[in-house]
């Protein structure tokens, strides 16, 4: 039975809120509705960061102290406003919709202690949109021992199977982390590869106050530090095998040099390309598409950097296909949403390292 879901992501980046809403039955995707975002206000993205920082103290994923509290209340009305703006914009009755797929916003995650954090309040979001919500995707695979990430590429199977070209294929999403879901008919590999755009981000926020570098053009004018990025691939987690995951602030501590703004944006970007294509050699064969999407895939010097990285593969923007580039991640929490209500799996073994197929989310009421 085909159901309707909105899908509701807040990405590791910041930027905002993006909506989606797609029907499916679960395996596959019958149709692509609209989709819309809310951004952020520099109050509340500087909000956010601050709780990045203090949840690097959290030990138990329920507890919000201090400043996580307010976060977690201005994160769950952002994504209520998000959701009302976008049904009355497309004059879609909350009747209308089966469920909606709140992930919340990651403010820690930590596999390896069994340890994953998104705050956002779904009681409060489904009694305030009035639509079930299924919420918590994350935490049944952690605590089976997974790593609680990648979960889209089961969305971008779905996607892949409706192309009519040979396999494999290589969804790459780049977002604050970037990870790759490896198709090649029935196999799906997946992990987290290294930086999206969360260390580029931070780094051009520090130095010029801007919040990212638009299109790839600040690194576009920059020289790369080879000697950074090579070092930088020397870190164990580039040589480990898929599953693999990862923090958004992972490697915040990685001693970049003193460079001028150009010379460190080419820099990371290069260092996010370059660990993209370290994962190749560790998957079973080299892949003859990758699709490209998150907000890296508007990073032109991104792409470029990726073209000369993963060649001969053709290298194209989700747009392209007619998929989404920016809100494939919404769309696929819809998709989830749809999946966990029917019970199907959610994650594998060789996405997150969870010993079986598990489901996943719980479902709040209004």
């Amino acid at each position: 039975m085909l159901m309707t879901a909105i899908g509701l992501m807040s990405g590791t980046s910041l930027d905002g809120v993006d909506v989606a809403l797609v029907k499916t039955d679960g395996r596959r995707v019958a149709a692509l509705g609209p989709s819309g975002y809310r951004p952020y206000s520099e109050v509340e993205r500087a909000l956010l960061r601050q709780a990045l920082a203090e949840a690097v103290h959290l030990t138990r994923r329920e507890d919000r102290p201090g400043v996580l509290f307010e976060a977690e209340r201005v994160v769950t009305l952002a994504h209520a406003e998000a959701v009302a703006s976008f049904t009355a914009q497309h004059g879609i009755a909350r009747e209308d919709v089966d469920i909606v797929g709140f992930h919340g916003q990651t403010v820690l995650h930590r596999p390896a202690q069994r340890l994953t954090v998104q705050i956002g309040d779904a009681a409060a979001l489904a009694k305030a949109i009035r639509v079930p919500v299924m919420h918590d995707f994350r935490a049944a695979d952690v605590a089976a021992g997974g790593q609680g990430a990648p979960f889209v590429p089961v969305y971008h199977r779905a996607l892949a199977q409706s192309l009519d070209r040979a396999g494999p294929i290589v969804v790459v999403n780049i977002g604050g982390v970037s990870n790759i879901s490896y198709i090649d008919g029935d196999v799906l590999i997946a992990c987290d590869t290294g930086p999206g755009n969360a260390l580029l981000d931070d780094f051009v926020f520090r130095t010029t106050g801007q919040p990212f570098d638009s299109e790839g053009r600040l690194a576009a004018q920059g020289a790369i530090d080879q000697a950074f990025v090579a070092a930088a691939l020397q870190l164990p987690f580039f040589a480990a095998p898929p599953p693999k995951s990862l923090d958004r602030n992972e490697f915040a501590a990685l001693a970049l040099p003193k460079l001028a703004p150009a010379d460190g944006a080419a820099t990371l970007t290069a260092f996010t390309a370059a660990a993209i294509a370290a994962v190749v050699p560790l998957l079973p064969k080299p892949p003859l598409s990758v699709v490209v999407t998150g907000g890296g895939a508007r990073n032109l010097t991104l792409l470029r950097m990726l073209r000369e990285q993963l060649s001969p593969a053709s290298v194209e923007n989700a747009d392209a296909l007619g998929w989404s580039a920016d809100a494939m991640e919404a769309q696929a929490f819809g998709f989830l949403a749809a999946r966990g209500l029917k019970g199907l799996p959610l994650t594998y073994p060789q996405t997150t390292g969870v010993a079986i197929p598990m489901t996943g989310g719980l479902i709040a009421r209004p």
